[in-house]
């Protein structure tokens, strides 16, 4: 079966033909990074009209890279929760279009699960061993932990109060000067050969002795003043982060990352409780950032539980997760209709 995934939730256009919801055919997402650079974040109306003007191109490409046509298309996937409400609306718009004109079903996915099945795509797991399983969503708009017991069979364990990590990336990455996207920027300067981890000791967020949720609020502003100084009267700072040496930068960086990677290691430790599980599944930006992808996989070595990633190209939101994750829908018998709602929360 070739599903047609159409991924516009946020700050990327995505199309992709998926095979049998693992073999991907083609993935193409194109960024708006140029677009959001000048303004250090995403900017939700921008991207509506970015996507507007790139759906179309960006779903002949994918059916052009798959060799494929339009009449070869068994059903059209949308990602239609959660993200930014007129981002959404775009890809929704276009799904619909598409599944009428085609007479092909519709399948709504919601775009956090779809993460959880990025690891999937393109491997060689048996779907009949992954399960039970814990699952790990760390991405710019979320952080959340779950217990599966299928693709589509999800409860939620424990998610970000405040910042998602992928966001306390950011803003510490700005914090820091290191411009935009930060996530990334970051992760590079931290894993200088030379950078210390220790010279800042960095708070990790715990909340209640049981919980399971994150906040990432407490690291960002304990950076902020490990680099500005604590402000005085007026809120005005002792120093700018213009005045930080290159070493200092460097070892205050790889200071947030292992703080930040902890809380989420700690938060799995605690997780782990609910189980037994047989894999951890792991999917969203975040997951392909190179401390978290080791000290992840120490961690599931030392629970003697299997660690599924996903390839650094399906980390990134792509349709190819929300294709591919359609495809268990569709195996059920599961299809939407025409009133679809795209809906910015994680709930319809």
């Amino acid at each position: 079966m070739l599903v047609l995934g159409i991924e516009s939730s946020c700050d990327e256009t995505a199309a992709a033909i998926v095979r049998d919801g693992r073999d991907v055919l083609s993935s193409v997402v194109a960024s708006q990074y140029e677009i959001h650079a000048e303004y250090g974040g995403v900017v939700p109306e921008l991207a509506s009209r970015a996507h507007a003007e790139r759906i179309t191109g960006t779903i002949q490409q994918a059916l052009e890279q798959a060799g494929v046509t339009l009449d070869e298309v068994d059903a059209v996937a949308v990602g239609h929760r959660p993200g930014l409400i007129g981002a959404l609306l775009v890809g929704v718009a276009s799904a619909k279009a598409l599944s009428w004109s085609l007479r092909v079903p519709l399948v709504g996915v919601d775009h956090i699960r779809a993460h959880l099945w990025a690891g999937m795509l393109d491997s060689e797991a048996d779907p009949a061993e992954i399960y039970p399983a814990l699952g790990l969503v760390v991405s710019g708009g979320h952080s959340s932990i779950f217990r599966l017991h299928g693709p589509n069979d999800h409860t939620l364990l424990g998610s970000t109060i405040d910042d998602a990590i992928g966001e306390a990336y950011d803003k510490a990455a700005s914090i820091l000067g290191l411009g935009h996207p930060g996530g990334p920027a970051l992760d590079r300067l931290a894993s200088d050969p030379a950078a210390d981890d220790r010279v800042v000791d960095l708070p990790i967020s715990r909340l209640g002795k049981d919980s399971l949720d994150f906040s990432f609020s407490g690291l960002k502003t304990a950076l902020l003043y490990a680099v500005r100084g604590v402000p005085g009267k007026g809120g005005v700072f002792p120093r700018s982060e213009n005045e930080l040496s290159e070493a200092r930068r460097r070892d205050l960086a790889a200071s947030f990352q292992r703080a930040a990677c902890r809380a989420v290691i700690l938060k799995l430790g605690r997780a782990n409780e609910y189980g037994p599980f047989r894999t951890l599944l792991v999917g969203g930006g975040v997951s392909s950032n190179s401390r978290l992808r080791r000290d992840l996989q120490t961690w599931a070595d030392t629970n003697a539980i299997r660690l599924v990633l996903p390839e650094m190209r399906y980390c990134v939101d792509n349709a190819a997760m929300i294709a591919g994750l359609a495809f268990d829908r569709l195996q059920r018998g599961e299809a939407d209709g025409l009133d679809l709602r795209a809906s910015p929360s994680a709930t319809p």
